[in-house]
């Protein structure tokens, strides 16, 4: 069975529709596909009936943004009921902040790029979680750069005067609030530092103490000698290991499939999951 727990939309930045990522996974020959695109649920309803229609398992998902002493921190949650109040407040404010940030960021570079609010929202689709690869896909239209990654190597990144902090939940009370409504979190790409500074292992510890039950040890980001140091500290913490592709269609050279899960962990991902029958209510089952 092949399992990948990590894809991407065009409910947040990716480039296919959820059921666009289902049928790519369906050829990609995965058996098992989650969509956790980023603080939002609003692919999860056109994802399940697609991988009803296709034969592809569709494991409802989401990522959550989140900052710690300035270091980015994104948490997959799986299986929480996306009707929770508390979780959803959170969320809103993540996707209020994301977009004003987004705006501040395109008005400072305007005078010198020539681009413009309209052309970035020109590349977002319906109420999708807008975001800083949204501005790159705008920026590669206009000719300023090849692709999503010399946007963010360039004009997006940390360094560029253009850059802008957006305000992001601590990871502690994202988990909190994971696990009150039913979800299973596991940290997404933790040792990925060719993306920026990354969390130590006493963060990942502490997130432990507040209820994180997995982390994401194979993916593109890690190195071999990573993966080996997260696996260790993963059995050291008893914490169950995923490996995802972390997909965005044509947003990223991520490949369905290049990294996956053991039958096994998902299996106990969907047994500690309390929020799995409300998060299956999203398409009326």
């Amino acid at each position: 069975m092949r399992i990948d727990l990590h894809t991407h939309s065009t409910a947040s930045d990716g480039t296919e529709p959820p059921s666009g990522v289902v049928r790519s996974a369906a050829r990609a020959g995965l058996d098992v596909v989650a969509l956790t695109d980023h603080d939002t649920t609003d692919g999860w309803a056109e994802a399940l009936d697609a991988g009803e229609r296709l034969g592809v398992r569709v494991v409802p998902g989401m990522e959550v943004s989140c900052l710690v002493r300035g270091v980015s921190v994104h948490l997959l949650s799986y299986w929480h009921d996306p009707a929770d109040a508390a979780l959803e407040g959170m969320l809103d404010a993540s996707r209020t902040s994301r977009r004003t940030r987004a705006r501040r960021m395109v008005e400072r570079m305007t005078p010198e790029t020539g681009l413009r609010w309209d052309d970035v929202l020109a590349h977002v689709h319906g109420e999708a979680t807008i975001g800083r690869p949204h501005i790159a896909d705008a920026l590669v239209a206009a000719g300023l750069v090849a692709d999503r990654d010399e946007a963010f190597a360039t004009l997006l990144s940390g360094r560029s005067p253009y850059f802008v902090p957006h305000t992001a939940p601590d990871p502690l009370e994202a988990i909190a609030l994971v696990r009150a409504a039913g979800g299973v979190p596991v940290l997404a790409h933790p040792a990925a530092s060719k993306r920026g500074s990354c969390v130590g292992d006493a963060d990942v510890e502490a997130m432990v103490g507040a209820g994180l039950l997995g982390l994401e040890v194979d993916h593109r980001d890690h190195s071999d000698d990573e993966r080996r140091h997260l696996r260790e500290l993963a059995r050291s913490l008893d914490l169950l290991v995923t490996g995802s592709s972390d997909y965005h269609g044509t947003g990223k050279r991520n490949l369905l499939g290049e990294n996956t899960t053991a039958p096994e962990v998902l299996q106990e991902i969907e047994s500690r999951a309390r929020g799995a029958a409300a998060a299956r209510e999203v398409r009326g089952a």
